[in-house]
């Protein structure tokens, strides 16, 4: 893996964590971060050794949104410069939800604006109780547009109109009960928790959890019901005779445990 100027890339174990590294000005992303984020992750899916993927922020906050500076440029671009930009970042949010390995988005400090849609492309996120949150693109004359997909698949469509609409800021409780984020902790409980959830995680077969991941994508993204009754049922035809299939159902049949979880 190559180094970045704008993250930092750890592994440990089959474990990475990718940390936005911009601690100065609260991890917020400019052109360069966005870049780096897709090939970070295109590389991440390369990587056979890795189990899971955390995504996290230096210093004080997760990600405060876009980078000031890289706004000011943005305010004197052409259409299609603005097009180009906004496309790109997209696709680092597609990049980040359609990765190969479970994704777990650790939350703290702030996230603000498109920060949201970096631990809404998340497969789990947790977050801090003190986080801040806010979609606040309204209260400068903007909206939420690229990462619209994925904070709408999160919090529905009411939740996302009374979030997006009034740009309020949230603390991380009501994050969770907008479903935000999957569970909001207090900070001395949250690296506890995420540790429990990373072993449940490396202990599922690591070929099925990609295949439940394409699962999930499917049937939220691509199929109708009609289509979902055939697809369904040849896919779990193929995983039942699988290699990890076959083995899992072996391991649980004679009361051992399989052989991708370590004695």
């Amino acid at each position: 893996m190559k180094k970045y100027s704008t993250l930092l890339f750890e592994t440990k174990e089959n474990i990475a964590t990718v940390w936005l590294n911009r601690p100065g000005i609260h991890n917020a992303f400019n052109e360069t971060m966005i870049s780096e984020l897709i090939e970070c992750f295109k590389e991440i899916n390369q990587m056979d050794n890795l189990r899971v993927v955390v995504l996290r922020g230096k210093g004080k906050s997760f990600c405060a949104g876009a980078d000031l500076n890289w706004m000011k440029d943005v305010t004197k671009y052409t259409y299609e410069e603005n097009y180009n930009e906004s496309y790109r970042l997209s696709q680092c949010f597609y990049t980040i939800y359609t990765c190969r390995k479970p994704t777990i988005a650790i939350v703290h400090g702030a996230a603000i604006g498109g920060a949201n849609g970096l631990l809404a492309a998340c497969d789990i996120a947790f977050c801090d109780s003190k986080t801040t949150f806010s979609l606040s693109e309204v209260k400068i004359g903007i909206i939420p547009a690229c990462i619209s997909p994925y904070v709408i698949k999160r919090v529905g469509e009411f939740g996302a109109k009374e979030l997006m609409l009034t740009g309020r800021r949230i603390k991380g409780k009501e994050a969770e009960t907008f479903r935000l984020v999957n569970k909001s902790l207090p900070t001395a409980y949250l690296e506890t928790h995420l540790k429990s959830v990373i072993d449940l995680l490396i202990t599922s077969g690591p070929e099925a959890m990609l295949h439940c991941k394409n699962l999930i994508f499917d049937v939220a993204n691509t199929l109708g019901l009609d289509q979902a009754l055939e697809k369904t049922a040849e896919k779990i035809a193929e995983i039942r005779i699988s290699e990890e299939g076959q083995e899992g159902m072996k391991a649980f049949l004679e009361k051992r445990i399989p052989s991708w979880v370590k004695k």
